[in-house]
This record gives structure tokens, sequence and C-alpha cells, in this order.
């Protein structure tokens, strides 16, 4: 196992895409000295500075286990500047993978900043990410390393997956117990360490997946809740088809620019014929492992991967079609800068793969899956590694009661945007008609993180945070401008 640990959740993870690569890393390595609990100089985004506490409590790594040893979680408490606070806003990151103490030091840090007019913010690290709670990475392989084709991957992750579980159990991590009903626990037990009645949750992605178990199990103690680009309890695998449909929209957006839509006048089949050709004969490319040159074979699964990062938002959805243009003239150089990435696809997080493994998929949306990855523009690329790691690791499975369907009464603010290629909008309206009392917020042009896309979303998460009753809201941000070049 590499000491690099990317994978498609590293893309849901970060709070913001850096260019030119797919993500940033999932979690925090570990470190010999660990913070200290208390008050401190939090240093947030583009160098501003905030007084901020760093708080610290214990909960059983596995519930189910009498015998379970205890970890430390940790926070960062944001103090309200209200005379009278509200229940603290409790930040969920994504991934899942993510550090909410990462986000507010990104750029979400003027929301966080922001929302102390109503309340305590709470940038709160789930199990298995932050400072204390990340599980180190595995010994490196010593084995080859793969073909980046769907069967070269799938069988290296499975079996890097099955080594790192060994290797974790064997170090006393107790593996089981990263699932999101542990964690959605951990919430109530964050609760009752804050001392508090409710907490309000303020969530995207993966933390919006938390935030829907939270209230399964915890309804009665949380308040608001305010969630983007939302993911369901039976979403962790995306469906292919509604891909395909988000890339038709993609296309229908290149007849804006009469020379984009010259050079590509059916955007899919050209992905398609790169897709198929690079996947019957990968071209090697060197990048570098540890310090060292290593060869990548990179098939046609190795681009759609790539795409599968590069949809989630506009700014770097617009670098696709001259990547396509490019690969289909054979000018494979294109993916120079994408290598440390590839290489990263090689690493196994044990958060991440333990939480999504848990999760899981119900048996009928596994078979709907499979049958229209055959036919799919990305395959089922944009979900690896799941669904091709089910059945690797036994007994994980949370199981179907966990990914049914709730009736949701809270107040609830939905935020989504209309370029998301990671949670496309089909997706999330399964989510959305689980909530009886709810306000919408659509970012037309916005992608994943549609949290800081537009400058008024700040504003409406102020102003429902401190209890207004909110009406549907639909924003506009200018329309994507792809490149050829």
């Amino acid at each position: 196992m590499t000491h690099a640990s990317l994978h498609r959740r590293a893309i849901l993870a970060a709070a913001g895409l850096a260019l030119p690569g797919l993500a940033l890393a999932q979690t925090a390595a570990p470190t010999a000295e660990l913070p200290k609990a208390g008050p401190f100089r939090f240093k947030g985004w583009r160098g501003q500075e905030v007084d901020a506490e760093r708080g610290v409590f214990e909960v059983p790594e596995d519930r189910r286990d009498p015998r379970s040893r205890r970890i430390k979680l940790s926070y960062v408490r944001f103090a309200s500047t209200a005379a009278r606070p509200g229940p603290p806003i409790v930040y969920l990151a994504g991934g899942p993978g993510g550090s909410g103490v990462g986000a507010a030091a990104g750029p979400r840090f003027p929301i966080f900043m922001a929302l102390r007019q109503v309340a305590d913010v709470i940038a709160f690290d789930q199990r298995g990410t932050g400072a204390f709670g990340a599980i180190p990475p595995g010994p490196a392989t010593t084995a080859p390393l793969p073909t980046f084709t769907h069967e070269g991957l799938t069988r290296h992750f499975r079996d890097d997956l099955q080594r790192a579980w060994v290797d974790w159990t064997r170090a006393g991590v107790a593996m089981r117990g990263y699932n999101t009903e542990q964690s959605a626990d951990d919430l109530d037990d964050l609760r009752r360490h804050l001392g508090v009645e409710k907490i309000d949750l303020w969530g995207i992605s993966y933390g919006t997946h938390l935030a829907l178990s939270v209230l399964k199990r915890h309804g009665d103690k949380v308040g608001r809740v305010a969630l983007a680009s939302l993911e369901g309890q039976d979403q962790t695998v995306k469906r292919p088809a509604r891909i395909d449909a988000y890339l038709a929209r993609v296309d229908a957006l290149l007849d804006a620019d009469p020379a984009v839509r010259a050079a590509i006048p059916d955007f899919p089949a050209l992905m398609r014929r790169v897709h198929a050709r690079l996947e019957a004969a990968p071209v090697s490319l060197t990048a570098k492992l540890d310090g060292a040159p290593v060869e990548l074979r990179l098939g046609g699964f190795a681009i759609q991967l790539m795409a599968g990062g590069l949809i989630a938002n506009p700014r770097t959805l617009v670098m696709l079609p001259g990547l396509y243009l490019a690969l289909d003239a054979g000018k494979t150089e294109v993916l120079a800068p994408f290598l440390d990435e590839f290489v990263g696809l090689l690493g196994v997080g044990g958060m991440s793969a333990a939480m999504d493994l848990a999760s899981g998929i119900t048996p009928g949306r596994l078979a709907v899956v499979r049958r229209e990855a055959r036919e799919a523009v990305l395959g089922d690329a944009l979900n690896f590694p799941m669904p091709h790691v089910l059945g690797a690791i036994p007994g994980v499975d949370l199981g179907d009661s966990f990914r049914e369907p709730i009736r949701i009464d809270h107040p609830a603010l939905l935020l989504a945007g209309t370029l998301d290629g990671r949670t496309p909008l089909e997706e999330q309206e399964e989510v959305v008609a689980q909530f009886r009392r709810k306000a919408r917020v659509i970012v037309e042009n916005a992608g994943h993180n549609v949290f800081e896309a537009h400058p008024d979303v700040q504003g409406l998460l102020v102003r429902f945070f401190g209890g207004e009753a909110m009406s549907d809201v639909r924003l506009s941000l200018p329309p994507p401008k792809f490149q050829l070049g």
C-alpha cells in the first residue's frame, strides 16, 4: 500500500479542488505531538486568524463490543458573538474521510465566521479523521504495480484492502467500529460533551449521509439542518445512468461556443472512443512513487476515474474537452499533471473504505447499477472502489434497514448546484422527498462545492440558522467556458 490515500471519495472530502489535480488528501497523517485541548489561535483561509478552542472527548471504538478500547475525537469551537446563542452548529465534512477542522481552514472559513452571529460553530473531525483519530497507513505493498484498467485496479484494490484490514486489526484498530451509525452516535456523545439539549447540523456530501443517520437515531436531539450536495442512505454508489444524463447536459452547454462545438460534435461519443481505445491498449507514462520513478500503464478506466473527479465542479469540468481532444489525437502528455493523482489511487484509506463498505448498497440498486454501467460513458468508475470491493471484508455491512428512507420533520435548508457531477440533481431528488419542512436553494451553474460557490449562500445560512422561515431560492452563476487547449 502506498502512503498516498486517494480514491474517488477524496473528491468529496475536499472542501475545494486543487488544480490541476483530482483531489486533496483524505486524512491528516498522525503526528508524534498531538495538538493540545484548550484556547488557541486558529489559522484560517488566506492567513486570517481567530480565537478558538480545541476540544477532545472519548467514545468507544466499537459500541457493540463491551471490551472495545476508547478513542479520542476532537473538534474546534468558534465561540458565538450573539448575546443569546442558539444551539451549536456542528459542521459535518464530506468524504467519508474529510476533516471538519480542515474544512474550516479552507474556502468555507468565512461561512464558519459568519455563523457565529447565531451560535457556537463546531468544526468536528469524525472518527477515523483528524490529528487524533486518523487510522495510520499500512505498510507499503511489494506487489507489482497494476495496469490501470477496470480489472487491474479492482483486483489490486481488493487485495490491498484485505491486506491492510489485517494489518489494522493486528495493530488493535476495531475496523468494524468505523461505520456511519457509530459516527452518528458520536454526534450525540459530542452533544452531551458540549452540555446542550440540541445541536444543529450543517453538512455536505457524505456529511449529509451521516446527518440522515443522526436524524434517524437521535432526531429528538437535533434542531435545524442545512445540507448540500445530498447523498442518501442508499446512494453510496451513484447510478451510472444519472451521470450519463449529467454528461448530456454538459454536451448541450458546448453549443454556447461555436469553436468548441465544431471541434466536438458529440462529447459523450468522444469520451467513449478514448476510453475504449486506452482500455484495449493502455499507455505507459513515468511517474514517481515514494520519490522513485515508476512506470504507470493507464487504461481507459484510469481516464474514466480522472473524468469522474473533474466533473465535480465547473472549474475543473471545463478542462475535459481539451483533455479528451488531446487524448483522441494520441497526445498522452496531457496526463502528466495528473500522474501524482493516479499514483494516489493505489492507496486505500482506512476510515473511508470501512465507512463505504458498511453503508453498502441494497441488492436492487446494485443490480440497476451493474446493468447501467455496461453502457454508461463512465461505466462504474465514479463509484470506485464501490461496489468493486463488496464482499472483500465479510460482516461489515449495516444492512438494508440502515439504507431505508425516513420521514424528516426538522426545518431544513437543502442546497444543490446544477452542475454537480458527483451527486447529480436526479440523485438528490430522492433524498429531498424525505423532508417535509424544507426550503431549497438551487445555484445555477454551481458544482458539488456549492456552499462557497455563490456569495449569497452565506447570508442564507445565517438567516436559516437564526430561525428565519425560508422560501425556495434560485441563484445563478455564469455558465462555464470550456477549454480546447
